[in-house]
């Protein structure tokens, strides 16, 4: 099936977001990578919605957000707690892994980058906001279990919900899945046009990255009836890509709304 762009005309149609959904619905954190683009006015925030307010206002919408910044810097306390403050309780913020880990050090002598990590992500968990620390692997980074399951053990005791997005299609075997059940780390089924992950659940929550260009309708009630399923084995996390226009937030939106009608 062919993409099919989201129009202007669904774009414009954002609803606000109800804190009065079931338990079971709210299994379900909702979003796209990163929310402060100004292109998305008016499209999706209001054209005269200040920047600064952008997060607080995609709360309203979504219930939670993929963090990329932290790919490259890790945030300070200050900037963490502004974003605790912009956003309601219900509200999950996800982070990808510091390119260190992933693409320098390659999960190899990690133990002082995690740790850092783990200190600088603190706020957030003290709050009970945290929801998947995302590890994107390099595109080139072929599978390698002893080296997983070695950065596992060492990343287990600072209590991270890890996610591992595997770019090479050698790490989807047996053997890896039974490293990532054993730490209880999450498989994070990633989909573009290049490479799709199997839909394998090795952790009592579950991460997923819709990295298409757009989705048709019929693509769009699949990946609803995914999640729906999978709400009812735990957390799931799921984020749309970020584009210039709006599309992947609207998306989102309405595909959280189906998901909290009873």
């Amino acid at each position: 099936m062919s993409p099919e762009k989201t129009t202007d005309t669904e774009i414009s149609q954002v609803i606000t977001l109800s804190g009065t959904a079931g338990q079971s619905r709210e299994r379900v954190f909702l979003g796209t990578s990163g929310w402060a683009y100004t292109s998305w006015r008016p499209g999706f925030y209001p054209e005269a919605l200040p920047q600064k307010k952008f997060l607080e206002y995609y709360a309203t919408q979504l219930n939670s957000v993929e963090v990329n910044y932290t790919f490259r810097q890790l945030p300070t306390e200050g900037t963490l707690t502004g974003w605790l403050a912009a956003t309601g309780d219900h509200f999950r913020f996800s982070f990808k892994a510091p390119q260190r880990i992933t693409h320098i050090l390659r999960l190899s002598d990690c133990s002082d980058a995690v740790a850092a990590l783990s200190r600088a992500l603190a706020p957030v968990a003290a709050a009970g906001r945290m929801g998947v620390l995302l590890f994107q692997l390099p595109p080139n980074f072929k599978a390698d279990v002893l080296r997983l399951d070695s950065f596992l053990v060492d990343a287990n005791p600072y209590g991270l919900r890890m996610a591992f997005e595997f770019r090479h299609s050698t790490w989807f075997c047996d053997e890896v899945y039974a490293v990532l059940r054993h730490h209880r780390a999450a498989l994070c089924v990633a989909e573009s046009e290049d490479l799709v992950t199997p839909d394998i659940v090795t952790a009592s929550f579950m991460c997923y990255r819709l990295r298409k260009s757009g989705y048709s309708a019929e693509q769009l009630d699949a990946l609803q009836n995914t999640l729906r399923r999978r709400r009812s084995e735990g957390e799931v996390f799921a984020y749309f890509k970020h584009e210039e226009q709006p599309t992947g937030a609207i998306c989102a939106v309405n595909t959280l709304r189906r998901l909290q009608l009873p």
